[in-house]
């Protein structure tokens, strides 16, 4: 599965490509039972899979390592055939048409053969990279099938009492201080002109800097919201005025993976 040229589309029956979730304990120091997050079907798919397009092929055999408790594998582990993203697509993103040709990954679905896209957590190209192969898949005339698992996003909007009819997931919010505050501001503005809310996430060990710049800049009536260590026996989900939160404190603790949302 490696190389630049872009395979032909073969005579034999077409591949499915397989959106196949992973759970939300990754880099948690207590993991979850692979049963109590994913469904039957979505186990056994990933079980028969030997051909992955990946983002990272350490987490990627991690994972397959935990399906084989429940279900056969395929094939061992060492002959699992993983296709790992490059990094430029995890740190620029690759949701834009152009960014990143995946057609190459997906040789093996053109031969015949089933392919599973994986993330080191929830859902592959939703908050993950991913989406370049799902649109390569689409242009190759391959069936793509969403298996079910966790969202961390839609999790943490469900458990916000925001409004779940009008929502936008902004990714990362600027690390710089002037740029974070004035895109904050943006953002509740639109949110509060529209009713939309804002859902966005950081890197873990940033949780308190990014909670403290919302407290600090967003209006006292605005709804502010964070969901951290979701599926996990230590979920917590709250939400309430920025007024209350700057009142009573509170917030995400660092190095807890966690989702932050804002409404009015």
């Amino acid at each position: 599965m490696t190389g630049s040229a872009i395979p032909n589309i073969a005579d034999a029956r077409q591949g499915v490509l397989y959106l196949v979730p992973t759970p939300l304990d990754f880099a948690c120091p207590s993991p979850v039972a692979l049963s109590a997050v994913l469904p039957e079907r979505t186990m056994a798919i990933a079980a028969r899979l030997s051909f992955w397009i990946c983002e990272n092929a350490k987490s990627a055999r991690a994972f397959l390592n935990r399906v084989s408790n429940e279900h056969p594998l395929a094939k061992p582990l060492r002959e699992q055939s993983m296709a790992e993203l490059p990094r430029a697509v995890h740190k620029k993103g690759d949701h834009l048409p152009g960014q990143f040709d995946a057609r190459p990954l997906l040789g093996p679905a053109l031969n015949g053969q089933d392919v599973g896209l994986i993330s080191e957590a929830g859902m592959p190209a939703v908050a993950d990279p991913g989406s370049s192969v799902v649109a390569a898949a689409h242009a190759l005339g391959l069936r793509v099938i969403p298996l079910v698992g966790p969202v961390s996003p839609l999790l943490a909007l469900a458990a916000s009492g925001l409004n779940g009819q009008n929502f936008a997931f902004q990714g990362y919010l600027p690390q710089e201080a002037n740029a974070l505050e004035g895109r904050i501001r943006t953002l509740e503005q639109h949110s509060h002109r529209s009713g939309q809310t804002q859902l966005f996430i950081e890197t873990p060990f940033r949780n308190q800097l990014l909670w403290g710049a919302m407290v600090r800049t967003l209006q006292p009536s605005t709804r502010l919201a964070y969901a951290r260590s979701l599926t996990l026996d230590d979920a917590d989900c709250r939400c309430s005025t920025v007024a209350n939160w700057r009142k009573n404190g509170g917030g995400p603790v660092n190095g807890t993976p966690a989702v932050f949302a804002f409404g009015p």
